[in-house]
C-alpha cells in the first residue's frame, strides 16, 4: 500500500473522530498510517516493525468482485494475531516436484480456438492461457492420441483402415489429422511457455486392434500388443519431429470405462502390466525414447488396487507412477498409492467443470479437492479436461453433453466472444505462480478454522502460499515465515495466492 492510499484511508477513518490538532502533529505519518489501518480494518493489517520480505497477494472471491486481482502489498513483521488461524510456512522439507497445471487441447478445443476466433483473438487467448506474464502461464497439456468424446468429425486414430482390414506393420500410420489445427496450437503454446510439459494417451487404439472392431468400447486384442507399442513409438517420433516433445504417456484413458458411446476401451491391470513390461517399455528404450515417462492407471480415485497392481508387477521398471481422475472416490487415494510405492510419482490428470453450476461452489470445490487436496496428496500436476468448448459444450462425439471448458468460445455472436470460466481462475491461482520444477513445502496450520492451504518453493527460491476460505464468513489469519508474521482477512468462499522471496 502506498503512502497516498494509506493517507486517504486514514483520513476516512479519522473523519469521525475528534482529535486535538496539537496532539496530531506530535505523531509521525508512519505511525498514523499503521494505527489507521488497524482501526479501519481492511484486507490486511500491517505491523509497525517490518522484519521480513514484502508479499504480493492475488485474490479471487466467490462473488466474482475480484478475479485473480492483485492486492496491496503486505509485509512480514513481528507479532501476528495468535487468536486467529496461523499458517506456518517452512522450506525445511521439500516434497514432490511440480510438473505443471493445465488442461487438454482436445480435437474440439483446438477446433473452436482455430475456427471460431480470428487471428487476433486467437493470439490474445493463447497469451491469456500460456503466458506467465500476460496470462496465467499454463504449463501442462494432456493430449489425446486420436478421437475422444470431444472430436469435431467423429472417430479417428492414426492408423485407420477399411472395416475388416488390419495393418499390423502400421504402413498407414499418419498424424496428418493433427497438422491442420492441433499441432499449430501446441507449437504456439510451447513458443509462449517453453517450460510446459506435454503428455499423451489414447482413448482407444485403432479399431482393428480391438476384439470389438470399433473404437467405441470393447477390449484390446492382445495379439496386437507389438503393433500398439510401435504405434506409440511412431507417434512420439512424429510429434518430436513437429517440435512437440512428449514428456509422458499413459497406456489407456480410463481403462475400466468401456462404453459404446465414444472412444474407450477396457484394459485390465494384468494386461496393462504385460503390455508395458514386455512391449511398450522395451520399444521405447530400443528407439531412444526411454526418457519418456509412463503413467499407470489413469482413472478415478475410487480404485487403488489397479495402480498398485501395475506398480507391483514387472512393469514397474518402466513406470514412473500413477495418474488419477476426480469423478469417483476421494483424493486421499493418491496418498494410499504413494505410501505403498513411495518411489513412484503421482499425477492428477482430469476433472471437468459442468455447465450451470455455481461459481463460488466450484471455486471452493476445485481449490479444496484439486489445488490443495491433490497437491497435498502428492500430485505433481493438476490438469483439467477441455481447454476450450463452444456455447453448446461442444463439439461433442458422444459422452459428456454439459462439460465446460476452461474458457467458452461463443460463436453465436459476431465476432465470437471468449468467456473465462471459474476453471481459468482456479488454474491461474497456481499456474501463474508455481513454476515447473517447484516443490511442495510445509505449511502447517494451527487453529485452522475454515482456512485450508498449500505452499511451494520455486526453483528461484521464491515461496508461494495458496489459501482457501471455504466458510460462509470472512476469516482473518496469520502467516508465519522464519519468525515473522503478516495478518490477512479473506472474504468468504474466496482464495488468495501469496508470493514472496
Amino acid at each position: 500500500m502506498g503512502v497516498v492510499e494509506g493517507s486517504m484511508r486514514l483520513a476516512d477513518c479519522m473523519s469521525n473522530i475528534r482529535v486535538d490538532r496539537k496532539i496530531v502533529v506530535i505523531f509521525s505519518l508512519t505511525l498514523f498510517l499503521a494505527l489507521g489501518l488497524v482501526a479501519c480494518g481492511g484486507n490486511q493489517t500491517m505491523t509497525v516493525a517490518t522484519t521480513g520480505p514484502n508479499v504480493q497477494a492475488v485474490v479471487t472471491t466467490g462473488d466474482q468482485t475480484r478475479l485473480l486481482q492483485p492486492q496491496s502489498t503486505v509485509s512480514f513483521g513481528t507479532g501476528g494475531n495468535q487468536s486467529s488461524p496461523v499458517i506456518t510456512v517452512s522450506d525445511n522439507n521439500q516434497y514432490q516436484e511440480i510438473d505443471g497445471f493445465g488442461a487438454s487441447l482436445t480435437d474440439s478445443s483446438a477446433w473452436v480456438i482455430s475456427n471460431d476466433l480470428d487471428s487476433t483473438q486467437q493470439a490474445a487467448l493463447m497469451q491469456q492461457l500460456f503466458s506467465p506474464t500476460a496470462g496465467i502461464g499454463l504449463s501442462f497439456l494432456r493430449q489425446p492420441m486420436g478421437a475422444t468424446d470431444f472430436a469435431v468429425n467423429g472417430n479417428y486414430s492414426y492408423d485407420d483402415v477399411a472395416s475388416g482390414q488390419n495393418d499390423p506393420q502400421l504402413a498407414q500410420f499418419s498424424i496428418a489429422h493433427d497438422t491442420a489445427y492441433i499441432l499449430p496450437l501446441l507449437q504456439q503454446a510451447l513458443s509462449i511457455n517453453p517450460s510446459a510439459h506435454v503428455v499423451a494417451l489414447p482413448w482407444s487404439p485403432p479399431a482393428w486392434m480391438k476384439t470389438s472392431g470399433t473404437m467405441n468400447g470393447g477390449n484390446m486384442n492382445t495379439a496386437y500388443f507389438s503393433s500398439m507399442a510401435q504405434y506409440f513409438v511412431l507417434f512420439l517420433q512424429a510429434y518430436q519431429q513437429a517440435g512437440i516433445p512428449i514428456y509422458a504417456i499413459s497406456v489407456q484413458n480410463e481403462p475400466l470405462n468401456s462404453t459404446s458411446s465414444y472412444p474407450s476401451e477396457y484394459l485390465d491391470p494384468t494386461d496393462e502390466s504385460t503390455f508395458i513390461a514386455n512391449y511398450l517399455g522395451p520399444a521405447l528404450s530400443s528407439n531412444g525414447l526411454g526418457a519418456v515417462k509412463i503413467f499407470a492407471y489413469e482413472h478415478n480415485w475410487d480404485n487403488t488396487s489397479y495402480p498398485e497392481s501395475v506398480l507391483g508387477s514387472s512393469a514397474s521398471t518402466y513406470v514412473a507412477g500413477s495418474s488419477f481422475h476426480c469423478y469417483n472416490g476421494d483424493v486421499s487415494a493418491q496418498s494410499a498409492v504413494e505410501a505403498a510405492y513411495p518411489g513412484k510419482g503421482i499425477w492428477f490428470t482430469e476433472c471437468s467443470g459442468t455447465v450451470g453450476s455455481n461459481f463460488a461452489g466450484d471455486l471452493v470445490w476445485n481449490s479444496e479437492n484439486l489445488l490443495i487436496g491433490a497437491t497435498r496428496n502428492w500430485a505433481r500436476s493438476i490438469s483439467l479436461w477441455n481447454l476450450a468448448l463452444d456455447e453448446n459444450s461442444g463439439p461433442t462425439n458422444g459422452g459428456c453433453m454439459n462439460c465446460r471448458g476452461v474458457v467458452t468460445i461463443d460463436s453465436s455472436t459476431s465476432p465470437a466472444t471468449v468467456d473465462y470460466n471459474v476453471e481459468y481462475y482456479v488454474l491461474g491461482h497456481l499456474a501463474k505462480f508455481v513454476l515447473p520444477g517447484a516443490h511442495r513445502i510445509d505449511s502447517d496450520p494451527t487453529n485452522p478454522g475454515g482456512i485450508e492451504d498449500v505452499a511451494f518453493q520455486n526453483p528461484d527460491g521464491s515461496i508461494v502460499l495458496f489459501v482457501l476460505n471455504a466458510g460462509s464468513a470472512p476469516q482473518t489469519f496469520s502467516v508465519s515465515w522464519k519468525g515473522s508474521y503478516f495478518n490477512y482477512a479473506l472474504p468468504s468462499q474466496s482464495v488468495a495466492t501469496f508470493e514472496w522471496k
